[in-house]
């Protein structure tokens, strides 16, 4: 079971930053040609090492972080439409995702 958290955080970080690349360079950016937007993805490569670590601290306050890329994919999916509104229901499975395996995680190393 622990092993499947730290895979299912690892995993699903790795994705959502590429997600957010993605997103802000070539699948549906703000402005055409890309934006600094995707700027927004750097944050995630912070916890990385320490989810890949098994560092419980880490796993509580990424769990944290990860909430301001819920609180934006609810944000777009409710504003934008087409392409961008999947992509930010894609951003919201992914966030959903890495925060119950971190919590997971946090509490089975308790």
């Amino acid at each position: 079971m622990l092993n499947a958290c730290r895979l299912a955080a690892a995993g699903s970080l790795l994705l959502l930053f590429l997600l957010c690349l993605a997103w802000e360079l070539w699948l549906a950016p703000l402005r055409p040609g890309g934006s600094l937007i995707a700027l927004k993805a750097l944050p995630l490569l912070l916890p990385f090492r320490g989810i890949l670590n098994a560092r419980r601290y880490t796993y509580q306050w990424s769990s944290m972080l990860i909430l301001a890329y819920f609180a934006e994919g609810a944000t777009r999916a409710w504003s934008e439409r087409g392409a961008a509104q999947s992509l930010a229901v894609a951003e919201i499975t992914l966030s959903v995702l890495f925060f119950a395996s971190a919590v997971a995680f946090a509490r089975l190393t308790r």
